[in-house]
């Protein structure tokens, strides 16, 4: 996945309701397509362990972060109709998380700020 020194990067696990993982992986192909759009992603992608999907995802700042959030805001709705979100992480310089702070509250994730790293 690619860096910047800015980046934030948005980590949701969804547990797949039983019966709806079809519905579910439909759903991520959409999710792509429309991020793919974005100039600010820095990487996107799906992993599935069992009945766990997550997502990997990388923006430019605070600003690419919330772009996508509002850009896929229909398709999460769609995503917690056949999963529940069990986990959200939020990772990235504490400036920029301190951007996303009031308007993710009602999410309640875990913010992770930098605090030192590697980067190529």
């Amino acid at each position: 996945m690619s860096h910047h020194p800015n980046s934030v990067s948005i980590h949701p696990y969804f547990q797949v309701k039983p019966g709806q993982m079809t519905a579910a992986r439909a759903l991520l192909p959409q999710f792509v397509a429309r991020t793919s759009t974005e100039p600010l992603c820095l990487g996107y992608n799906f992993t599935i362990n069992g009945e766990v999907i997550h997502c990997r995802e990388s923006y430019i700042g605070a600003e690419g972060a919330l772009a996508h959030l509002e850009n896929v805001g229909a398709l999460i709705g769609e995503m917690l109709k056949c999963t529940d979100l069990v986990r959200l992480e939020i990772h990235g310089p504490a400036a920029e998380l301190e951007k996303m702070k009031a308007p993710l509250a009602d999410l309640n994730p875990a913010w992770f700020a930098y605090e030192c790293g590697v980067t190529r």
